[in-house]
């Protein structure tokens, strides 16, 4: 049976690819999947990368960025969206003008600047784009400890720092902070710091053994950016993301010597 003009929700991803699957725009649409979203996508830079390394990477023209938007909201506009690696300055200015001229939802923004690998994803100058044009515009921002120290120009070493520098990126006016500071927190125990315009709320869960895994901070805001879409409150749609990001980690695997893949449909 057909149907038409479907109400399922939509969330949108604005970011790289990984053709191996581990993070990028891939590993939002499966994240979306897992979670019972519609997934929408624009490219920014094309990645040749697999969880060991990058090889490679070209930016999308920021023109082309503008159309795959246009493209998407001409048909329905999605109920929330992330943003993850944007690449250049001019794909930065692109989004942030295009979040308001086409009325798209306040982006969860994950402010990839570089890989695990260490190959940088935002150039310099981009930087000062993001935190000038697109933070202001986003309803939560996701940075795990380097990015916040470079978004803040905070060193954070312990909770007091983590709040200072949540309190320096919300002055910058996004709506909602979490730092991912998972090393932050003391013994068997793990720690994120969601400050949401009023409070630092401390979200600890399990400290996993291990090195971690590809691609976690893409399923995060993936995930946070998906129960959006469903539905939640911010702080709610932050701990679902945070339980979604355990629950696939104590399931990875690996295919070759990189690092640990997420099993993203964990929960199912």
């Amino acid at each position: 049976m057909k149907r038409y003009n479907s109400r399922r929700p939509i969330a949108l991803t604005v970011a790289g690819s990984d053709p191996g699957g581990g993070a990028g725009i891939q590993a939002d649409l499966k994240t979306f999947a897992a979670l019972g979203v519609y997934g929408y996508s624009a490219l920014t830079e094309v990645i040749a990368q697999n969880s060991a390394r990058v090889l490679r990477v070209t930016p999308v023209q920021p023109a082309m960025v503008r159309a795959q938007l246009e493209a998407l909201v001409a048909e329905r506009r999605p109920d929330a969206m992330k943003t993850g690696a944007l690449g250049t300055a001019g794909v930065v200015k692109a989004v942030a003008r295009a979040l308001v001229e086409l009325r798209l939802p306040a982006p969860v923004v994950d402010p990839v600047m570089v890989s695990s690998s260490g190959t940088r994803l935002l150039d310099r100058r981009a930087e000062r784009t993001l935190r000038d044009e697109l933070l202001p515009l986003a309803v939560l921002v996701t940075p795990n400890i380097p990015e916040a120290e470079a978004l803040s120009g905070v060193r954070i070493v312990g909770r007091d720092g983590a709040r200072e520098a949540a309190l320096r990126i919300a002055a910058l006016g996004a709506r909602a902070v979490v730092i991912k500071g998972g090393h932050l927190g003391a013994g068997s125990r793990a720690s994120d710091f969601f400050f949401d315009g009023r409070r630092l709320i401390e979200i600890t869960g399990p400290r996993l053994a291990g090195p971690g895994a590809h691609g976690t901070g893409c399923a995060f805001s993936a995930a946070v950016a998906a129960h959006l879409a469903l539905g939640a409150d911010l702080e709610s749609a932050v701990r679902r993301a945070k339980r979604f990001v355990l629950s696939a980690l104590k399931r990875s695997f690996k295919f070759g010597r990189g690092r640990p893949l997420l099993d993203h449909f964990a929960l199912r």
